[in-house]
């Protein structure tokens, strides 16, 4: 059983910046991939970053150079640095353990003046 509890969504204005956390409970956390992704109202879920056990990364183009994607393997934690943030943002983002089925419960992230 695997659960992940993510933190450090909120309200943020344009230009501003974020870090979400991703905190997994089981064994060998260091062994895979781990994802996040945001769902705007609307629309489907998207894949915003993905990081894998040996930390190559990739981003969807509309946050390349603005989020970076990382993972503290000592403290089972995954995070999503997000700098200037635009309204388009505004999404609740999801943490996503790589080739499971298993979801975060999901932290609101929302850009506005």
């Amino acid at each position: 059983q695997v659960q992940l509890v993510e933190s450090g969504g909120g309200l943020v204005q344009p230009g501003g910046s974020l870090r979400l956390s991703c905190a997994a409970s089981g064994r060998i956390f260091s062994t895979y991939g781990m994802d996040w992704y945001r769902q705007a109202p609307g629309k489907q879920r998207e894949l915003v970053a993905r990081i894998t056990s040996g930390g190559t990364t990739v981003y969807v183009d509309s946050v390349k150079g603005r989020f970076t994607i990382s993972r503290d393997n000592a403290k089972n934690t995954v995070y999503l640095q997000m700098n200037i943030l635009k309204p388009d943002d505004t999404a609740v983002y999801f943490c996503h353990k790589f080739g499971t089925a298993y979801w975060g419960q999901g932290t609101q992230v929302t850009v506005s003046s």
